[in-house]
């Protein structure tokens, strides 16, 4: 495993870490959850993902009881936890100070933790004024609740602002994103952020390397019956892939799966590969519902040195959608 520093603090995740997004979603069975966790650790992983909103809370009790059932060692793992949708209650929603300090305390409650080491604002609270928000996190840290604190899909501009408001009152400012970034969505990552990672030392965990199942290969064809997207809880996000599975994106998906197979590599590895060889990527947040599919995932740290400047080359050719850096007037 290869471990790299979250932005610029001291602090080291591996490159690959565990999600509980989708994975836990339909997942009541602890013993799998034990199994997936563990496998990952013994990998090498030691980031793992969750959110207040994950299948409404049980995703975080489910990876609490793995925490208490393994013991391991407080220091060797890192897990975060996401702010913004707590439950159905007015207040139960959004980025106030009240609902970021409730949301904490249940989220450590449900987890059986003294401590989340990452916590993130989930989105942006076009309600809740930056400020406030900014005030709720710094007081999450200083009761030693959370040692960094981030955003999720913010834009530049609201991350530039918390730095501001973070700086004029002398509170800590947002460490890290988590954004989405894959193959198909780029231009966050690649050109949005492109200052605030020498700006503000920003690091990233990324989310949905493989496009929510896109770049897996499993849906070139349709969704195949009885899979997990063919459940009737996961209708949201049969529509969401059913929406992007454009003819553009599967001529694409393949010859990015024929590419791979060059490489002696699977279309997932391949695209996990391609996330982490960007400086500015933290961390990978990976998913799996079975065990072997972490053994698959894991190869793509061996896939990564594949990755020469020829080979991103063809990548980008197939793409098409390499964001456009700025143009120099003084050249012309």
């Amino acid at each position: 495993m290869e471990y790299r520093f979250l932005g610029k603090s001291g602090l080291k995740v591996s490159a690959l870490s565990y999600g509980a997004w989708v994975t836990f979603y339909n997942q009541a069975d602890e013993d799998m959850a034990y199994q997936l966790m563990t496998k990952a650790f013994d990998h090498g992983i030691n980031f793992f993902d969750n959110a207040e909103a994950y299948a409404e809370g049980n995703a975080e009790i489910i990876m609490g009881k793995v925490f208490k059932r393994e013991g391991w060692k407080r220091s060797d793992f890192v897990v975060s936890t996401k702010i913004f949708w707590g439950g159905p209650g007015v207040n139960d929603r959004g980025l106030s100070f009240k609902h970021v300090i409730e949301g904490t305390n249940a989220a450590l409650k449900r987890l059986q933790l003294e401590y989340v080491d990452l916590i993130f604002c989930h989105r942006p609270d076009i309600y809740t004024p930056i400020e406030e928000t900014v005030w709720a996190m710094n007081q999450v840290i200083h009761q030693g609740k959370a040692f960094y604190w981030g955003t999720s899909e913010w834009s530049a501009e609201q991350i530039r602002e918390a730095h501001r408001i973070a700086e004029k009152n002398h509170l800590i400012p947002p460490l890290m994103e988590q954004p989405q970034y894959n193959l198909f969505t780029r231009n966050k990552v690649e050109k949005e952020y492109a200052k605030l990672y020498e700006e503000f030392g920003l690091g990233t965990t990324i989310w949905s390397p493989l496009a929510s199942g896109l770049l897996s290969g499993k849906y070139i064809s349709g969704i195949p019956k009885g899979s997990r997207l063919d459940l009737k809880e996961m209708g949201w996000l049969k529509k969401r892939i059913e929406r992007e599975t454009t003819e553009a994106r599967i001529k694409q998906t393949i010859e990015l799966r024929d590419l791979a197979d060059e490489m002696e590599a699977t279309l997932p590895q391949l695209s996990l590969a391609w996330c982490l060889t960007n400086p500015n990527v933290s961390t990978v947040i990976t998913g799996a519902s079975k065990p072997e599919q972490i053994e698959e995932n894991m190869k793509a740290l061996e896939v990564v040195p594949k990755l020469t400047p020829e080979v991103l080359s063809r990548i980008d050719d197939i793409m098409g959608n390499k964001p456009a850096v700025d143009f120099d007037w003084r050249e012309n």
